[in-house]
């Protein structure tokens, strides 16, 4: 019996089981009486309306889920941030649907809604893929329209991206399923088709009561701007349903129509399974952060069997590169290794760092898919670069450029999976969030910061004791541990995959075990984009 890989098991299994239990609340979204009210109302859930249009309820992949999370405490709780977003498969197309929440606030808009439909549009437009609105919001929560409003990434650059996304040929199709409000008027209809569903869809930039308070008429939202309204007079909306489940099957048919899409031509066979079942990578990957572990054990319980060739594998060793099958698609893997290897000269190398040896092996690799139209795939567990003088003397600064560089400058779609330690420029140089990657997911043994909570604690107390001392206060060694308590936890907080997931900076959090489904659904949607950028690294120094 291993007792480690029993202990790593253990305890991985524990932080999935907090993973399922958090996620299960999340999609509950307002709560039973929220829904009962929908319900009243003859009109479907948000969740509910997406599981009839799609071909496979369980083949969704949901962005977002965990968006907004603890974010608005004093605005009550807004769980997915009041609009459920994700990637799955209409009348055979892979689509991105995007569904307001009427159970939370009754679909009002949050800055962190607004951020999350546009990722929506932002994973659309980078795959070519047709986008979904299922409207059925109250418009901008007034109490924070200062931080969703006037800026560049707020509510109205998605009208923008409507427009974008028109002239780049991408398929929307918007159904007004409850209110639809104000300037959220205008992203269904800029949308290419706009269904209503009758006496629950209304329209118009003003409601009843503004009307009435703006200039003086009388009329009721139905009039103003319901289905028959816009159906018959204004001909502001293509059809009108009855019901939601009715709307829903037309939406089906129209997605039913589309033509052949793009395809950027990603090498795919027949899939094998992996050498070794998938759930022994809760015995693998270790519950310590600061412990060993081979990152191979992993890939092997991710590819398909047998498929990993090594790139330079016994050079620059603190990166494993190489490419792969995942469920039959060509891949290449930068991946951070965490065991302590030995260099070409026989020196040791800490496991998680990148070394100069390492990074330039990688920008090498990241350049040969480019060349072979190989999609990347990063795996961090990274404490950083090297530091000290023998790697400033050897160039980090130059080589680890070079990488950042090469992955920067990559056009074949990026997927980062963040399974440990993401610090640093390691984060950035292993296609972080501002590297675009198509997808980024972390599992719940993912960790984001500058550096560690250990580390940054013992700075921050550092800085906090010279300010006490500059004021001509002594601190005791006890007062010195309690301050360092409470600075690691209110550091550590900030470390938590889920604060990461609540500001997408990730698209979300993952069972370890479905990484290699979540990549296959990754490659696939990124296969409907052909490549026309030219892979130029720019200038390098050698």
């Amino acid at each position: 019996m291993d007792v480690t890989f029993n202990r790593n098991e253990d305890l991985n299994k524990q932080l999935i089981e907090q993973l399922k239990a958090k996620l299960k609340e999340i999609k509950a979204g307002g709560g039973e009486d929220s829904i009962a009210k929908i319900h009243e109302k003859g009109k479907l859930t948000a969740r509910e309306r997406i599981a009839w249009l799609l071909d496979e309820s369980a083949d969704f992949l949901e962005i977002g889920a965990m968006a907004a999370d603890n974010m608005y405490p004093e605005d009550g709780c807004c769980p997915s941030a009041g609009v459920i977003c994700g990637v799955g498969k209409v009348s055979g197309r892979i689509c991105v649907i995007v569904a307001n929440d009427a159970t939370v606030k009754a679909g009002a808009w949050f800055p962190m809604t607004a951020k999350k439909n546009l990722r929506a549009q932002e994973i659309a437009m980078e795959n070519n893929l047709p986008i979904i609105y299922l409207v059925d919001s109250a418009g901008v929560y007034l109490p924070l329209q200062d931080e969703i409003f006037p800026d560049k990434e707020h509510f109205g650059r998605q009208f923008r991206n409507n427009a974008k996304m028109s002239s780049m040929g991408i398929v929307q199709i918007a159904a007004i399923m409850g209110n639809c409000v104000a300037g959220g008027a205008y992203l269904p209809i800029m949308s290419d088709e706009a269904l209503i569903v009758d006496k629950t869809g209304t329209i118009f930039l003003a409601g009843s009561y503004l009307v009435k308070a703006a200039i003086g008429e009388t009329i009721d939202n139905e009039t103003l701007g319901g289905a028959s309204t816009h159906c018959e007079i204004s001909g502001v909306t293509d059809n009108k349903y009855p019901d939601d489940k009715s709307c829903l099957d037309a939406i089906k048919e129209i997605m039913s129509t589309l033509g052949e899409p793009d395809s950027a031509g990603f090498d795919r066979i027949s899939p094998i399974p992996p050498a070794h079942d998938a759930d022994e990578i809760l015995g693998k990957f270790p519950s310590e952060r600061s412990k060993p572990y081979d990152m191979m054990e992993i890939i092997e319980r991710v590819v398909d069997k047998a498929s990993f060739r090594p790139y330079k594998k016994d050079y620059g060793k603190t990166l494993i590169c190489g490419t792969a099958r995942v469920d039959g698609w060509a891949v290449g893997f930068v991946a951070n290794q965490r065991n302590i290897v030995k260099n070409k000269k026989g020196e040791m190398q800490m496991g998680g760092v990148i070394y100069s040896d390492s990074a330039d092996k990688a920008a090498r690799f990241i350049m040969n898919c480019n060349q072979r139209k190989i999609p990347l795939v990063f795996l961090q567990d990274v404490s950083g670069f090297m530091v000290g003088s023998k790697a400033e003397h050897g160039g980090i600064i130059k080589d680890g450029a070079k990488m950042v560089n090469a992955m920067a400058n990559s056009v074949v779609p990026k997927f980062t999976f963040i399974l440990g330690n993401s610090y640093g420029a390691g984060n950035y140089a292993m296609c972080g969030k501002a590297y675009d990657p198509r997808l980024i997911f972390s599992w719940p043994t993912g960790q984001m910061a500058v550096m560690s909570g250990a580390s940054a604690a013992k700075t921050l107390l550092q800085i906090k004791v010279a300010a006490l001392k500059k004021e001509g206060q002594e601190i005791t060694s006890e007062a010195e541990q309690a301050l360092l308590k409470e600075i690691t936890e209110k550091y550590e907080r900030t470390l938590h995959p889920y604060y990461a997931a609540a500001r997408l900076w990730i698209d979300g959090v993952i069972d370890p075990r479905e990484t290699r489904q979540v990549l296959s659904k990754g490659i696939e949607m990124a296969n409907h984009r052909t490549i026309t950028e030219k892979f130029n690294v720019g200038i390098i120094q050698t």
